[in-house]
């Protein structure tokens, strides 16, 4: 009843959380730490319920003993995750007048964050309800025996700073076979851990951008701007045609060519941007490759030059990646222009590297291609 208390208080608490998917990380991120001290209350042996062993807490007539436990775990997802653990405690005191024996346990145990899995991931969440289940090995060194056993729990972590974690960790062990406390068949062990986590290296999950919908979000200003290139490249096709129909000596006039000078001004002012998702320099969406295909048309028929402009978000990955990265997405644009007609020569590629110019990170990872 306790735990489930602590799990309902804990989903209440973030049940008005907003959802959203996220990338998967390389697999040195969301590693963690664990240590703790640990209180063992032994039942089964003699006993017939879970009470025996409190009756004199904390030393429960020699079925009760402090210990210690180091964990090293990971993360897979924000829901699922593993830890290898290790305990090594004592039962029996001398003030009990009951020979002390020592015990050391190393299990693997399955991790399931209800917390993100229900509300969805949140990287400041202030509690985590966190239930597991393991199978592991158990042995008594001072009556040199091993038993195989199962373990369940509920681990609670309330978030210290970004990379530590207070921990509340109450399991139950069980342990089956000839050995145990008294070496006989069954025994349950209840654990309850107080410590510290603490996060290894890069940790978090990235939002997932959906490209889709910012493509969708700025289409209109697309479209807009299509339409203006297409306007200004109908009024300089018809000012060439009447330059080229009057004689040679009038043909020649500033003004005209001021005019269509103006008209190429406003062609070159009309940069179009093209997003990717996190990590990838692919242009993969039809509407983006149909803009690329409009700019190359229009660089082809205005004998324009073609500046491309990489760009990285600097939230994520580090300044040398991000630059390399930004590279890659101007390069992947550049090879679809030339392989629209556009020459390599009037191309030119930069990098601007991790950058955060614009309010929602994922719209930093983009290309900026301009028509000079």
């Amino acid at each position: 009843m306790l735990l489930l208390a602590l799990v309902s208080v804990s989903l209440g608490m973030s049940a008005q959380e907003k959802k959203h998917s996220v990338s998967t990380n390389s697999f040195w991120a969301n590693w963690f730490v664990q240590g703790g001290v640990t209180w063992s209350a032994w039942y089964g042996v003699g006993e017939k319920s879970l009470v025996a062993p409190f009756r004199k807490f904390p030393t429960g007539k020699g079925h009760t003993g402090l210990g210690a436990s180091l964990s090293l775990g990971k993360w897979f997802t924000p829901g699922i995750g593993l830890r290898t653990k290790v305990n090594a405690w004592q039962i029996g005191t001398k003030v009990d007048g009951v020979k002390a024996d020592h015990y050391w346990s190393v299990g693997e145990q399955v991790m399931f964050n209800l917390s993100n899995m229900l509300m969805g991931y949140k990287e400041d969440r202030l509690w985590n309800v966190i239930p597991y289940a393991g199978a592991g090995i158990f042995r008594n060194t001072t009556a040199k025996k091993y038993l195989g056993g199962l373990s369940i729990g509920l681990l609670n972590t309330l978030r210290i700073s970004p990379k530590v974690s207070a921990h509340i960790d109450l399991g139950l062990n069980s342990y089956e076979g000839s050995g145990g406390l008294s070496m006989k068949s069954r025994n349950r062990q209840f654990v309850a851990e107080v410590g510290i986590t603490y996060r290894i290296g890069r940790h978090g999950w990235s939002k997932t951008p959906d490209v889709e919908a910012m493509n969708a979000l700025s289409q209109s200003e697309i479209d807009a701007l299509n339409a203006q290139l297409q306007d200004m490249t109908a009024e300089n096709d018809r000012l060439q045609q009447e330059l080229a129909a009057k004689p040679a000596a009038v043909a020649a006039p500033q003004p005209t060519h001021s005019t269509a000078a103006k008209a190429e001004a406003k062609v070159v002012a009309a940069p179009v941007s093209i997003f990717f998702d996190l990590g990838k320099a692919v242009v993969v969406t039809p509407r983006d490759r149909e803009n690329v295909a409009s700019l190359a048309k229009t660089a082809k028929e205005n004998n324009l030059r073609v500046v491309v402009t990489g760009y990285a978000d600097s939230k994520t990955g580090t300044a040398e990646g991000n630059k390399r990265l930004s590279q890659q997405r101007a390069d992947a644009v550049a090879d679809q222009l030339v392989k629209l007609g556009v020459s390599r020569d009037k191309i030119e590629t930069r990098a601007a590297g991790g950058v955060n110019t614009l309010d929602t990170v994922e719209n930093n990872r983009r290309v900026v291609v301009e028509l000079k």
